[in-house]
C-alpha cells in the first residue's frame, strides 16, 4: 500500500512522526506505508524476550516493536541494503529504544547460518513479486522482487532462527499470502493466526497477515479474524483506529 495513504498529519518531508518516535525514510526504497504499521502493531508479544525483524528497511517495524515489547531483551533488524540499514541505525539512534536495537547490514541467509542467536518473535514485510519487469530503481527491485529473498529462503532462514515456541509473523498481498502458506505448510510450519485486510467493507480483501509457529501438535484451531481500514465515507473504522492509537498522531 503506497505511503501516502497513511495518515497525513505525521507525514513530513522526509520521514514520518509517530506519537513516539520519527521514522526518517528518504534513504530508503520502500517508504513507510500501512502494510509496516499493520505488522507491527499486529506482532503477537506476550512473553517475548528476543525479536528478529527481516528487511527492516527504515526501522519501521523494529520501532514499533520495540514501544510495545516492554519486555523485551534486544531486538535485531536485518537489512541487504546499505543506505536502507544506515538509515535504520539513525531512526533507532534517535529512539527511546536505542540500547535495545541491533541493525545488522547483511544478508539474512549469511545471518542464519553465522549467528549462535535465536528469536522468540521474527517479523517481515518481504519483497513479493516475482522477478519480471525489472524497476528504474534496481534497489526499489530489491525490496519489491523476490529474486534476492524468496519465500522459500525466507521460511528457511526463519525456521533456522526461531526459538521451540516462537511465532513468525508476515504481512502480503492476499493473493500471495494464500501461496505463502501453501509453501510454509510444506515446510512443516503450523498456521496459527491470520487477519485477513480489506480497505473498505464494498472492497475485495488486498493484505493479509499470518503467524506461524513450528509446534508440533496433533490438531489446532487457526484464528480467522478480518480488519477493514476504512468506512464508507473514506475515515478510518474504529477497529482500526485501536490498532493505530498507540502508534499514530491525534488518535
Amino acid at each position: 500500500m503506497n505511503h501516502k495513504k497513511v495518515k497525513k498529519e505525521g507525514l513530513r518531508k522526509g520521514g514520518f512522526t509517530f506519537k513516539q518516535f520519527f521514522v526518517a525514510h528518504d534513504k530508503c526504497a520502500m517508504k513507510v506505508g500501512t502494510d509496516g504499521v499493520l505488522l507491527g502493531a499486529w506482532a503477537p508479544i506476550e512473553g517475548v524476550k528476543t525479536i528478529l525483524d527481516i528487511g527492516t528497511g527504515s526501522g519501521l517495524i523494529t520501532l514499533m516493536l520495540a514501544q510495545r515489547a516492554v519486555q523485551a531483551e534486544f531486538i535485531d533488524g536485518i537489512e541487504l541494503d546499505e543506505q536502507a540499514a544506515l538509515q535504520a541505525m539513525e531512526n533507532a539512534q534517535g529512539s527511546l529504544w536505542d540500547p535495545l536495537i541491533h541493525i545488522h547490514h547483511c544478508d539474512i541467509y549469511h545471518y542464519a547460518q553465522q549467528t549462535d542467536k535465536s528469536y522468540d518473535l521474527i517479523v517481515s514485510n518481504p519483497p513479493y513479486f516475482e522477478p519480471a519487469v525489472a524497476c528504474r530503481d534496481d534497489v526499489r527491485e530489491q525490496a519489491r522482487y523476490t529474486k534476492t529473498l524468496t519465500h522459500d529462503g525466507l521460511l528457511d532462514s526463519a525456521q533456522a532462527l526461531i526459538t521451540e515456541n516462537g511465532v513468525f509473523c508476515v504481512v502480503l498481498p492476499y493473493f500471495i499470502g494464500e501461496q505463502f502458506i501453501e509453501i510454509a505448510q510444506k515446510k512443516e510450519w503450523v498456521l496459527v493466526n491470520r487477519v485477513n485486510v480489506k480497505d473498505s467493507a464494498d472492497k475485495p480483501y488486498h493484505r493479509i497477515l499470518l503467524a506461524f509457529q513450528r509446534q508440533n501438535r496433533e490438531t489446532i484451531n487457526c484464528s480467522i479474524d478480518e480488519l477493514i481500514i476504512r468506512n464508507s465515507d473514506g475515515h478510518y473504522t474504529d477497529e482500526f483506529r485501536t490498532w493505530v492509537t498507540d502508534f499514530y498522531l491525534y488518535y
